[in-house]
């Protein structure tokens, strides 16, 4: 199953990198942003399927940060875990007001925070949130968020599909499926980032089918450098062999001939914006 993925937004080192260390040795993927506005642009570049926030950060409180997050489409439910010595019960009010999941008190017991950790991502995934396996929201959640911008002028729909799932699982099994999945996830999100908006928000619709909202300019652009990206980046997916020469070889049955399946690659179509997104 493919790495879930973590951002400690942390000014101090040391606190940071034991956050990282220990993570990283319990199977997470970690990434460290040490103030509130690196974090903010990981958080949206990154898509982690957690944030464990500072409130005390050099250049922006981090309550400021998460009314950020929070009023941000595409990091808007990421789950936030606040990390701070303000043990006063109002900032822990004033923190969960925010919409935080939860509030940790410097010094904490790391084993405790791990547990946390998985008890918001077990909710998220329960609720249906997130695809456990792209991190992206599920179309329940996709609705909402298009319902909360669909006034907005410009918006626009684009359909997305993975082609090459199937005969890439069959060969290098079902963990590399799963980290195919979440490639998906990070290339739609990192597309958003690099030429979306902050309205903007990729969905998942089935193993293969996914969607994005986008009031990007130029569609075309967008398109494109999807596209492109997902497929340069799915050739490190492979072996050397399948990755040079283009293609998976599906040996023939009997007095046929071999197979030719081209490597993983996403199709994208432009589509009125639906009133309802189709259901997983």
């Amino acid at each position: 199953m493919s790495k879930k993925r973590l951002l400690v937004i942390e000014d101090d080192l040391d606190v940071a990198e034991m956050l990282i260390h220990y993570f990283t040795s319990q199977g997470f993927e970690v990434i460290n942003a040490l103030n509130g506005g690196d974090g903010i642009a990981m958080a949206r570049s990154k898509f982690p399927n957690l944030i464990l926030l500072d409130v005390m950060l050099p250049d922006m409180d981090g309550f400021d940060v998460c009314k950020v997050l929070r009023n941000t489409t595409l990091t808007k439910y990421i789950p936030i875990t606040f990390l701070t010595q303000r043990d006063a019960r109002a900032d822990k009010v004033a923190g969960l007001e925010l919409g935080a999941d939860d509030y940790v008190t410097k010094p904490f017991d790391v084993e405790e925070l791990r547990l946390r950790i998985q008890g918001s991502l077990r909710r998220s995934t329960r609720e249906q949130l997130h695809d456990p396996r792209t991190g992206l929201p599920t179309s329940a959640l996709v609705t909402e968020m298009r319902d909360a911008v669909m006034a907005l002028p410009g918006l626009k729909q684009l359909n997305l599909q993975l082609l090459g799932l199937d005969a890439f699982r069959d060969k290098y099994g079902f963990v590399a499926a799963d980290e195919a999945l979440a490639f998906v996830g990070q290339t739609l999100s990192e597309a958003i980032t690099k030429n979306g908006t902050p309205n903007d928000v990729a969905g998942v619709l089935g193993e293969d089918k996914y969607l994005i909202y986008t009031f990007c300019p130029d569609l075309n652009v967008f398109t494109d450098s999807l596209v492109k990206s997902f497929a340069e980046g799915a050739k490190k997916l492979y072996n050397f062999a399948d990755s040079e020469q283009g293609y998976l070889v599906i040996p023939a049955l009997e007095n046929g001939a071999d197979q030719h399946i081209p490597l993983m690659y996403l199709v994208a179509t432009q589509a009125e914006v639906q009133t309802q997104t189709q259901q997983i």
